[in-house]
């Protein structure tokens, strides 16, 4: 049994470095910000600037890592632009037969929200002043893009697409021999 404690030890270890590593990269990030734009590199955008993540565990069971802001880290610093990428999530409900596509938008009106679904992706965009949004949504499954319906309140977007039926898979097709 010796085995155990040092082995849930070096999973912690690694657990560790991985939140050392993103803290360094948010500090990398929060360093650009201070210089003067020429030094900075990239577009230059008045701020505000927003940059977040969410770590979810996917059907795999593995992370998922989903950016959203203003602003990206990147090999050469840091990388601005004036849209935003929002917060984006999607949800399968299997017992009705949907998928649910909610994006937070604050700051703008519906009238300036444009949805636009297809069987495998729903794009996001939105401009109101100087808030731009813009996201594309890969669909973990397909849907029937006629059958969409958007809602938005209080800066929260949902879309609701019904799922495609699945057709059943053959195993290929049975040959006659002659």
């Amino acid at each position: 049994m010796w085995w155990r404690p040092r082995r849930i030890s070096r999973i912690f270890d690694e657990i560790e470095r991985e939140f050392e590593e993103i803290e360094e990269m948010i500090d990398r990030m929060f360093r650009t910000f201070t210089k003067a734009p020429r030094e900075a590199g990239g577009a230059v955008v008045e701020g505000p600037y927003f940059y977040g993540f969410s770590i979810t565990i996917g059907p795999d069971g593995k992370p998922v890592i989903q950016e959203f802001g203003n602003v990206r880290p990147s090999r050469w610093g840091v990388e601005r632009s004036d849209v935003r990428r929002p917060y984006v999530e999607t949800h399968i409900d299997s017992k009705a037969g949907e998928i649910k596509v909610i994006a937070e938008l604050p700051g703008v009106d519906k009238e300036s929200i444009k949805v636009n679904a297809a069987e495998d992706v729903v794009t996001i965009r939105a401009e109101q002043g100087d808030r731009k949004y813009y996201a594309e949504v890969k669909l973990p499954e397909r849907v029937d893009p006629a059958t969409a319906k958007a809602s938005y309140r209080n800066g929260v977007l949902e879309v609701v697409l019904k799922l495609k039926e699945r057709v059943k898979e053959e195993r290929g097709y049975e040959v006659k021999i002659e």
